[in-house]
């Protein structure tokens, strides 16, 4: 994790990614808004989402297809409102556009999200500032390679999961790190996550916490056949590769916690450190031993 010194916002063009299945967010986009031109930002929207507030007075300036990277070229920020999944969920168009993104909170835990509701006018205020700093956030890219042809490349800032379908028994996975026999597995699946997703699945399953400056994977298998499937933290410059034992049902991999390929037993997926880094704007002091208390350790 890199922390680059803290710069001040020239154009001030801020994307806005609203999760709007939340009540919560639905009622406070359109102050937020408000609030973002109070302070000489320009908000920009997706069309549907400003469509369905009424916001076509962007005009030529909001964002027309969240799906084309090159209408993503303009922005100098990007925000979601939700919860880490909906952060996720943005960093699969900003991160390969280079553009550098925080989140709002509105859900439970937010690890990602570090801007709670009560925060969002003081965060608005110090970004318009420039009163922010900037954290790259290492990824993993995973390849799905059939008969040296290959079918997906896709990248991930949490974890990918290749996992049992949906009524399949469990599933039988050998894994290779550098090209060598590293393990076998009955399971329902295998996490394999950056230190920034180890506060998400990795953890549930039993995984370790680990500082997300770290340039590490960690490993780690769900309700495992085993009493000695253990996670395993590696070098995130190793490279991964997972096949299914010959004769295994079908599998399905996800990125992010989104189903993007079903795997066959004649497939095989290469996970290695992604090209890309995101960008997590930070606005606020809170170090990360202080999160994880606050967020894991609430009801103790």
């Amino acid at each position: 994790m890199f922390e680059e010194p803290r710069q001040k916002m020239e154009a001030k063009r801020l994307g806005i990614f609203p999760n709007l299945s939340k009540d919560k967010v639905h009622i406070a986009l359109p102050e937020f808004i408000a609030m973002c031109r109070d302070w000489g930002l320009e908000p920009l929207l997706p069309e549907d989402v400003a469509a369905d507030f009424g916001c076509q007075g962007f005009d030529k300036q909001h964002i027309t297809c969240m799906h084309n990277n090159d209408y993503l070229q303009p922005l100098d920020a990007a925000v979601s409102l939700g919860g880490d999944g909906t952060l996720l969920q943005m960093a699969r168009y900003t991160v390969p556009a280079g553009v550098p993104a925080f989140g709002i909170n509105f859900g439970k835990l937010g690890f990602l999200a570090e801007i709670d509701l009560p925060g969002m006018r003081k965060a608005i205020s110090k970004l318009a500032q420039g009163n922010y700093t900037i954290e790259r956030r290492k990824m993993l890219q995973a390849t799905v390679i059939k008969d040296g042809t290959v079918l997906l490349t896709d990248h991930a800032l949490n974890d990918f999961v290749l996992a049992k379908g949906m009524f399949s028994k469990l599933a039988h996975l050998r894994m290779y790190i550098n090209g060598k026999p590293s393990g076998r597995y009955a399971a329902d699946g295998l996490i394999i996550a950056t230190a920034t997703g180890s506060t998400a699945y990795s953890l549930s399953a039993g995984g370790p916490l680990v500082m997300p400056e770290l340039d590490v994977s960690v490993i780690t298998p769900v309700c495992a056949h085993s009493l000695t499937a253990r996670a395993l933290v590696i070098p995130l410059s190793d490279c991964i590769e997972l096949t299914a034992v010959p004769g295994s049902e079908e599998m399905m991999l996800s990125c992010d916690g989104e189903n993007v390929i079903e795997v066959q037993d004649d497939t095989y997926v290469r996970i290695e450190k992604s090209p890309y880094t995101m960008k997590l704007i930070r606005l606020t002091s809170r170090d990360y031993y202080q999160t994880w208390q606050q967020k894991l350790m609430r009801n103790v």
